[in-house]
């Protein structure tokens, strides 16, 4: 009988969870795998061009800040699943755990699971060989931001905060990864809703967004976007000021 696997992400600092038909008989899944943690970098502090600059002039206004992420992974045993809730005819358990930050998910040809940060400077892949399951961290130090990811065709596109890059044949050399190669990069480099989410539409270009950086502003013609990029030329579409993320849907066949 056809096994399903759905795979999402939840908002529990670094985990990722899998859904799998329980219609049919499935084998015992291996223990997750975890990396050593690693500690996230510190959300940047507020300038003149921070989403912070458009606070209220109030009292208690000006005491908002960021709320720091969590800096460590939460245990395996740790998470909540059994206070999760899955339609019937699922289950959902924990796929792999361990990896700091974790943002979007992305899954390649052969079964590798990709798995963004958005504060850290690198991406992990989860692989699966003779039962057991192992997280790899791939380009630390060397990105920034990278929260935005999508596959196609064996290459790993990646969206950092300026700049969208992509790895060929990644799946081919998880151990040792080629450096990202830079398909675009004419993009603003504000933090403030500046992080990327990353997709590839039924039309086979990829979509992204560019967030205002601003909370209430009117921004320019740069910001407020979702860019198409193509091999040299890319298009802009407005969308609302502060959207911070991105979906395509595919229309049925």
């Amino acid at each position: 009988m056809r096994i399903l696997l759905m795979c999402f992400q939840l908002t529990l600092a670094g985990m990722v969870a899998g859904l799998l038909d329980a219609s049919g008989a499935v084998a015992q899944q291996p223990s997750p795998a975890q990396p050593s943690a690693a500690v996230p970098q510190a959300l940047p502090s507020p300038t003149t061009n921070s989403v912070m600059a458009d606070r209220p002039n109030t009292a208690e206004a000006q005491k908002l800040a960021p709320v720091a992420p969590p800096p460590i992974a939460t245990a395996a045993d740790k998470l909540p699943v059994d206070q999760l809730k899955a339609p019937r005819g699922f289950k959902l358990e924990v796929y792999a755990s361990g990896m700091v930050n974790a943002r979007s998910l992305a899954r390649g040809d052969k079964g590798t699971i990709f798995v963004s940060t958005r504060l850290l400077d690198r991406i992990y892949a989860i692989t699966e060989k003779d039962g057991k399951r192992e997280v790899k961290p791939l380009f630390s130090g060397t990105l920034f931001r990278p929260n935005g990811i999508a596959f196609k065709d064996g290459t790993l596109y990646i969206a950092e905060l300026n700049k969208i890059s992509k790895v060929e044949h990644i799946e081919d050399n998880l151990d040792n990864p080629p450096k990202p190669v830079v398909i675009y990069s004419d993009l603003p480099s504000d933090e403030p809703h500046g992080w990327k989410y990353l997709t590839i539409g039924p039309d086979n270009k990829l979509y992204f967004q560019v967030g205002a950086p601003c909370n209430i502003c009117l921004p320019d013609d740069r910001h407020a976007r979702i860019y198409l990029p193509a091999i040299s030329v890319c298009r802009r579409r407005r969308m609302p000021r502060s959207a911070v993320s991105i979906w395509m849907v595919a229309a049925p066949k």
